[in-house]
């Protein structure tokens, strides 16, 4: 395999994969980080509790991965990891069952080098389903500049698409742990309200999905972890008067889709939650 550059002991850009009980994955994975035609960067796998040969996988990659193993605690909690451990000033992350194509770190360098002042990029992707290509739906359109309100349906951006100034963590905080899914949702929420993102259009990861292991196949009602990253950014009280309106309304949204699920069910109390915190933010539109 194809060795990094490990000269620099600060290298511009420190790449986090996070995995648990990926071990059929990961390997791919590593080499399409190895293969990148930018070399300058630092590679570190936080292994989230996995039970498999993950460390064995890793370890015959390349020597120069940095592993660490901390005990199972989520996606949110092993990327945070990462950041922590990370010398790059800039953050890239690829989830394990994930790939990237080989000039995508080179067309983000080059896009930041062409203008500083841009502190998140991310790019197109290419998906994968069950082995088979698919078009990617008129919901998971992808958008450029302030795409705050773009960002509230659902995330929109993938986490093995970024690469991130890592003063930005400086300013919105990390990963949500508490989130068991939807922690980027919740991030890219804060992301957005401070800080316009660019969007490289070319497809330059590719995105595996349909196999059992993944989070969304195991929680059901996505929107439950939604709601509570809309009510999160009402609370922090630094929207604009226009982006506190158009959360309101989606919080509202979702918690009716909810709250009409849990009925058709019989969950009564589960219903009226949702029902009570969309009463809870139906007092003003406008007051901050």
């Amino acid at each position: 395999m194809k060795t990094f550059n490990t000269k620099n002991n600060f290298p511009l850009i420190s790449i986090i994969i996070p995995t648990f009980n990926r071990a059929d994955w990961i390997e791919a994975a590593i080499e399409s980080i190895l293969m990148q035609t930018f070399q300058n960067f630092e590679l570190l796998v936080i292994d989230d509790g996995s039970t498999d040969n993950t460390q064995k996988i890793v370890s015959r990659c390349d020597e120069n991965i940095k592993y660490y193993f901390q005990r199972n605690k989520g996606p949110a909690a092993a990327r945070n990891y990462g950041i922590k451990k990370a010398k790059g000033k800039y953050i890239c992350f690829l989830d394990s069952d994930d790939r990237w194509v080989k000039n995508k770190l080179e067309k983000q360098v080059n896009l930041v080098a062409a203008d500083p002042n841009i502190k998140i990029c991310y790019t197109d992707e290419i998906w994968i389903r069950s082995g088979v290509r698919v078009n990617q739906k008129i919901i998971h359109k992808k958008y450029s500049g302030w795409i705050y309100q773009h960002c509230l349906p659902l995330c929109i951006i993938s986490p093995s698409s970024v690469m991130i100034h890592r003063e930005v963590f400086d300013k919105v905080g990390l990963f949500d742990e508490d989130l068991i899914v939807c922690e980027d949702y919740d991030l890219w929420l804060r992301v957005s309200s401070f800080y316009p993102i660019t969007f490289i259009r070319q497809p330059l990861i590719i995105k595996y999905g349909g196999h059992e292991d993944q989070l969304s196949h195991k929680f059901w009602g996505m929107d439950r972890f939604r709601v509570k990253a809309l009510e999160k950014m009402l609370e922090r009280k630094q929207l604009s008067t226009e982006n506190r309106i158009a959360t309101i309304k989606m919080l509202h949204q979702k918690c009716e889709i909810l709250a009409n699920g849990f009925f058709k069910r019989s969950k009564m109390e589960e219903g009226n939650l949702y029902l009570s915190i969309k009463e809870k933010y139906a007092i003003s539109w406008t007051k901050p």
